[in-house]
């Protein structure tokens, strides 16, 4: 499987082919009026630092200058919400060092609330990832051993006022060890109860997980509590535990009334409401690089959910937020502003 960003995150756009019948397009624009106009999200995941091997082409093994960038998966999607005018709070975990400051600082810059990070000593670092600007057999090494974000405590919960935000983001990573995955599903518990909707990205890390049967059952665990859930045919194939990716994606939709973005590479996505579906091809664009694309497509997805426009509107800006992010060193300063967004759907 390749790392999760690279290019089979699709760069999406609004495909004509839609099947809507009444009743689930109600029920599509309660949801969506739910989002509309509510601009402020509280994301659960890692924070780290990415080392992008300099200049852009340059093999790893061949490096002497890397530039350094704030990374990870749920930090990218709040950089994504803010620079396209939405309010992120972060809950996570850094090592109280050097490294870990930095990370914060970063964090700083982009206008992330880092009151609910906290410092761990110890053996625990910050997760650290070397990467290569290449758009073909880009090499992505991450150093997770001991990840400092994995330690992120209930307690950091309890002073969270959960009603001053719109909606809980999360990632599938924070749901392979303890005590991250119990803090996630508390925060699920949290959210729930003060009626904000819950949204996820699958994010599989396999290297993380200690088996794909231990994965799937608590990525499936977790679905089944979001409003949202976006992930790729490869992650969804793990969610299925060895059955089809495609049929789970479709029953959570259906049965639990999700909206599920299926994702499928240069065949661009599936899009499931309850009892309906459209398909979204893919922008054609010359990418620098593969990463960062799917968490500036969850950003800008919901970005456009927050503006008030519709699912298939939405799934285009989140299109367009991955197809400026992979013509760009970097993930997190990569990510483009909405009138950056807004012209690049207009030129396109």
């Amino acid at each position: 499987m390749l790392p999760r960003g690279l290019l089979q995150l699709p760069v999406l756009m609004q495909t004509v082919k839609q099947r809507f019948d009444k009743s689930v397009k109600s029920e599509e624009t309660e949801f969506v009026s739910r989002l509309a106009g509510k601009k402020n999200y509280v994301v659960i995941g890692r924070a780290g630092l990415d080392l992008y091997a300099d200049p852009p082409g340059t093999h790893i093994e061949e490096a002497t200058h890397f530039t350094a960038a704030l990374g990870g998966s749920a930090a990218n999607i709040a950089v994504a919400l803010t620079k396209q005018g939405c309010k992120a709070a972060l809950i996570s975990a850094v090592s109280q060092d050097a490294v870990g400051r930095h990370v914060l600082r970063q964090l700083e810059t982009y206008s992330i609330d880092i009151r609910h990070i906290a410092q761990v000593s110890g053996e625990q670092r910050t997760s650290l990832a070397v990467v290569e600007t290449r758009a073909e057999n880009c090499q992505s090494v991450i150093y997770r051993n001991g990840a400092a974000d994995f330690e992120v405590q209930k307690d950091q919960l309890s002073t969270i006022a959960w009603r001053d935000y719109d909606a809980l983001i999360f990632t599938g990573t924070n749901l392979a060890k303890e005590p991250s995955r119990g803090t996630t599903h508390a925060a699920i518990s949290a959210a729930h109860q003060a009626g904000l909707a819950v949204i996820m990205d699958v994010d599989h890390r396999p290297y993380s997980w200690a088996n794909a049967e231990e994965a799937a059952s608590a990525y499936r665990a977790a679905a089944e509590q979001c409003d949202i859930i976006i992930g790729n045919d490869e992650e969804f194939a793990v969610v299925a535990a060895g059955g089809d990716g495609l049929d789970i994606a479709r029953e959570l939709a259906t049965k639990l009334s999700k909206i599920v973005v299926y994702k499928m590479g240069p065949k661009g996505a599936i899009t499931f409401t309850a009892g309906a579906e459209f398909e979204t091809p893919i922008f054609q664009v010359k990418a620098l690089k593969p990463t960062g694309a799917g968490d500036a497509f969850m950003g800008g997805f919901i970005a456009g959910l927050a503006n008030g426009e519709s699912i298939p509107s939405a799934m285009r800006r989140g299109a367009a937020t991955a197809a400026i992010v992979v013509t760009r060193v970097g993930c997190a300063p990569a990510m483009p502003t909405t009138a950056e967004v807004l012209k690049f759907i207009e030129e396109y």
